[in-house]
């Protein structure tokens, strides 16, 4: 039995929209893409709040999260993220609290303290450029939130009550790619996820660290990890090799400050890039797991036998959504 078999496999979605498409159509495969995960027996589906990115359209999180649950039935449905500094957390519990009362034990809230867009827009978001200091306290302040109202702490602010939310217990998870986060959810007793599928130069580290620090919670008796990672699956090597080249526009885009809209894939990418911005994209894509079925088995069972990962969360942007449920097929298949 392959060691994949016991790992669940779950996707993290960002609404990813190609320039001749429309935003309903986006967001309408965005929820075919849910609807197939949820046939294949993937864990959970989680969207990631981003600002200020044409190209990506998820900057509603909770009200995605609410349209993919509300669409699919079984599946967990969540955040990964919602980047807190961008939210009072009377909000976000009032918002996670509702879906939880719509979708009862299928939403998880995924915490992060990045901006989620780049500065400009994140003060336009919450008028405070220093709030990310603040994220240790605000976890708290939204576990109480969610929490039973007769074990709350913060007195200060006692008496107000996240409605609904109050007593719903939505599970948090934190999300990182440094030390930062991995140290905090390790302090805390809550689930960990790791960014590798775009910044992965931390993964061992923080792995080691939040294992090695981890104090049992209420919520979690024992270190759990997820890391992120970018897929790319084909029936090939080769066609995988191929399809790959959408990503890698993609984040050359990001680096240039230039709209981010899913490009088809293309023969080569010599002559596109610098040198220097080849290897900046190598270095963010460098978790990708790319290929035909045998090469991400293979690929997959070494990574979780270096890390013991207890679950992966997979991106998916492929330019054509066919393939993308194409990949999703062979992705399951590899279990």
């Amino acid at each position: 039995m392959s060691i994949l078999a016991d790992i669940p496999f779950s996707l993290l979605e960002l609404a990813p929209m190609r320039e001749d498409s429309t935003v309903s159509e986006t967001l309408q495969d965005s929820l075919r893409y849910a609807q197939h995960a949820e046939s294949l027996g993937v864990n959970r589906f989680w969207l990631a709040e981003h600002h200020n990115m044409p190209g990506i359209i998820c900057s509603a999180t909770s009200i995605l999260i609410g349209y993919i649950a509300g669409g699919t039935a079984r599946m967990r449905v969540g955040a990964g993220g919602i980047m807190l500094p961008n939210h009072p957390p009377l909000v976000v519990a009032e918002q996670f609290g509702t879906l939880a009362c719509l979708y009862p034990n299928r939403i998880d809230l995924g915490l992060g303290r990045a901006p989620g867009s780049d500065p400009v827009t994140s003060l336009a978001l919450n008028r405070d450029n220093k709030r990310a200091e603040h994220f240790p306290d605000e976890v708290s302040e939204l576990q109480s939130l969610l929490g039973p109202r007769e074990q709350r702490q913060d007195t200060n602010y006692k008496a107000v009550r996240a409605i609904p939310g109050e007593d719903t217990n939505v599970p948090i998870w934190l999300l990182g790619s440094s030390l930062f986060s991995a140290q905090l959810a390790a302090e805390r007793g809550l689930p960990y996820v790791f960014a590798g599928h775009f910044a992965p130069r931390f993964l061992s580290e923080a792995i080691a660290l939040y294992r090695r620090e981890f104090t049992p919670s209420a919520v979690l008796a024992k270190p759990y990890v997820m890391v992120g990672l970018p897929l790319v699956a084909a029936p090939t090597d080769e066609e995988a090799e191929h399809l790959s080249t959408t990503s890698k526009q993609r984040i050359l885009a990001l680096i240039r400050g230039q709209e981010m809209w899913l490009k088809p894939p293309i023969a080569s990418m010599n002559g596109l890039w610098s040198e220097q911005e080849k290897n900046y994209v190598d270095s963010f894509l460098s978790l990708s797991i790319c290929g035909g079925p045998t090469t991400i088995k293979h690929r997959l069972e070494m990574f979780v036998e270096e890390l013991g990962v207890d679950e992966l969360m997979f991106t998916n942007d492929l330019y054509d959504n066919e393939h993308r449920l194409r990949a999703l097929d062979i992705l399951m298949s590899v279990k």
